[in-house]
């Protein structure tokens, strides 16, 4: 339904050469930049905040991907409108969720909403109708770096299949160690958009790994 998207992520990035990493990215290929804004609540980190997404986007000509893991998005969305082509906001967040994903929308942003690994797949689907974007996390969230979790692909064919029989058009992002093994797997069972971290700003050459991951693992 729709092209693979490959969205790195700033949090594995090296934050003291931020303009030259997003450019290193964006050069290298990628459709979208992916922030992880952390609260310190509603999981146990702190990352970043408006002003490093509105620093990021001010170099950036391709989208940002903003995801916030915290418990007010209905809150804090606003500061982050005007940098962010896409807001994502947790269906276990403190807050009217439907109503947020609208207000969210009439900012110009499209919206997006994600899922933690212990919540089942019905709790968004009361929202599905609602989002441009369903975001499976494919490990807990908070950290980068850790080891992908296969059993969360079954929400990813959930996705897949309710989007097919309801007629809907949101995307389907995976994040959470995607590496070119676990970027294969992510997109058999239907995602079409991948959100890595380590795996691409560690890499050698970032734009091969980045044309492997999106051709599903063929160059």
């Amino acid at each position: 339904m729709f092209p693979t998207v490959i969205a790195p992520s700033l949090l594995a990035c090296d934050f003291g050469k931020l303009n030259e990493e997003v450019l290193r990215a964006q050069n290298a290929g990628a459709d979208w930049l992916h922030l992880d804004v952390m609260d310190g609540h509603f999981v146990d980190n702190i990352s970043f905040g408006p002003a490093f997404v509105a620093a990021s986007a001010a170099v950036a000509e391709i989208p940002v991907d903003t995801h916030l893991m915290v418990s007010r998005p209905d809150h804090y969305f606003p500061r982050f409108a005007e940098s962010s082509a896409n807001i994502t906001i947790h269906v276990e967040s403190l807050c009217d969720v439907g109503a947020t994903l609208a207000e969210i929308r009439k900012s110009n942003c499209t919206c997006g909403l994600s899922l933690r690994p212990a919540t089942p797949f019905e709790a968004v689907e009361p929202y599905l109708d609602k989002i441009d974007l369903l975001l499976v996390m494919t490990v807990e969230p908070g950290f980068g770096g850790q080891s992908f979790m296969p059993e969360m692909l079954e929400k990813v064919r959930q996705g897949l299949a309710m989007r097919s029989r309801r007629r809907l058009s949101f995307r389907i992002e995976v994040d959470g160690g995607i590496n070119q093994e676990t970027a294969k797997l992510s997109i058999e069972a239907g995602a079409d958009a991948l959100v890595a971290g380590t795996s691409l700003f560690r890499a050698a050459d970032m734009a091969a790994a980045i044309r492997t991951m999106r051709g599903n693992g063929v160059m």
